[in-house]
């Protein structure tokens, strides 16, 4: 399944009231599932943790909906690497090291 395709399917289930609801309260959800996703990483199973991420990913496609937003035009920034260096890997200083420590470390 592309993200198009999910993102379709997320809006033809859950569309009309997840609409209903309001943008506040799905960025609300999307920051609890999240939040039940890192425990689930830290304490559980691997079907714990694909249930998790399923749900974070559908909460993340209701919000594109709603704002009117394309998932695929979203992960494009992605498509060829980093969005900053334009490198895959990244070649970008990692966060608390600076470049200057990079180049001579």
């Amino acid at each position: 399944m592309t993200l198009a395709e999910f993102q379709a399917v997320i809006a033809a289930t859950f569309g009309e009231r997840d609409a209903a609801r309001g943008i506040p309260s799905t960025v609300a959800w999307i920051a609890e599932e999240v939040g039940e996703l890192a425990q689930a990483v830290r304490k559980g199973t691997r079907e714990q943790q694909l249930h998790e991420l399923g749900d974070v990913l559908a909460w993340v496609a209701s919000l594109a909906h709603q704002l009117g937003l394309d998932l695929d035009e979203a992960a494009a920034r992605y498509a060829a690497g980093c969005p900053r260096c334009a490198a895959s890997p990244c070649r970008c200083a990692p966060h608390g090291v600076s470049t200057i420590d990079q180049l001579v470390g």
